[in-house]
């Protein structure tokens, strides 16, 4: 590897504001403002849209979602093909 062109790898706490959960990482995201630490040090702060604890897959709420009315409305619009003969 050479030496100077890697960035630079630091703890930082990532704060999910959707489930109001942070957790403390090392990350190469850097960030201007800082948070201090259940350990009393002070991190640099990466507020995100939606982690482990917010996303619904992790969560158990996620929808299935009904693509019987896609499928249906694509045969509608482009004819269902005819099955194949032998």
């Amino acid at each position: 590897m050479r030496p100077g062109i890697h960035p630079e790898l630091r703890s930082v706490v990532f704060r999910d504001r959707a489930a109001n959960v942070s957790f403390l990482t090392r990350s190469t995201a850097d960030s201007t403002r800082t948070v201090e630490w259940e350990d009393g040090h002070t991190y640099p702060v990466v507020d995100v849209e939606i982690s482990s604890a917010s996303h619904p897959f992790y969560t158990g709420t996620s929808r299935v979602v009904d693509t019987a009315g896609r499928v249906e409305r694509f045969e509608r619009r482009y004819g269902r093909t005819a099955p194949a003969q032998r």
